[in-house]
């Protein structure tokens, strides 16, 4: 059994996924800052509503974000301490992609990057984008997109639908299980197309695409 959570943004899930990817089932929910307190005991309560136990877990799967950096930072704590404390492999899942699995119809998925600008991956394409308010609603203001309830009321997305993607993280965890191993527990991080506000940035944000 894959134990699967997403704390990329204001509305979290978790889920638990067979070995093979089949669902067993999830939950999800929405918090500011009450992350750190909430995660583990849904994730127990979730265990216990299916008659499984952290005995059962085969691998930890984590959303790697992009997106808010004190959700990624806690899911990320909690996933590797699982990992690390029950000995299974650790997977790290791009976030954005799985927001657009959950919702096939979706044009974009779309995580808070600041106050005023949003990562945003487009279906089809290979890696997100940077886009300020002003181009987001110009651009997608009234496709269906994925977004958090708090980032689709400040950047007037009315048509959005929030994450809840932990089954699709889980089910993608599973199929890089079935090609090879998982993550480096120690190495495995959060992924931030550039640094937090007052963090010097390693790689500098050349490459990084705006929409």
């Amino acid at each position: 059994m894959i134990l699967a959570m997403d704390g990329a943004s204001t509305d979290l899930s978790i889920g638990l996924v067979e070995a093979d990817g089949t669902p067993i089932g999830d939950d999800a929910w929405t918090s500011r800052q009450r992350q750190s307190s909430e995660l583990l005991p849904r994730l127990l309560a979730l265990l216990e509503r299916h008659g499984r136990s952290l005995d059962e877990t085969s691998a930890v799967a984590v959303s790697t974000g992009p997106g808010s950096f004190t959700g990624l930072r806690v899911a990320m704590a909690l996933a590797k301490g699982l990992a690390f404390a029950l000995g299974p492999p650790i997977v790290g899942v791009p976030g954005l992609p799985a927001w657009l699995d959950a919702e096939p119809d979706a044009e974009a998925a779309i995580a808070r990057a600041g106050a005023r600008e949003a990562y945003v991956l487009l279906r089809g394409d290979a890696e997100p984008m940077i886009a300020d308010r002003d181009r987001l609603a110009e651009r997608l203001a009234h496709s269906v997109v994925v977004a958090p309830a708090e980032l689709a009321a400040a950047f007037d997305l009315t048509r959005a639908r929030s994450p809840r993607s932990a089954i699709q993280v889980g089910r993608a965890a599973a199929e890089r299980l079935g090609d090879g191993d998982g993550d480096d527990l120690a190495r495995l991080e959060p992924r931030y197309l550039r640094a937090p506000r007052g963090v010097e940035a390693s790689g500098g944000e050349a490459s990084i695409r705006w929409l």
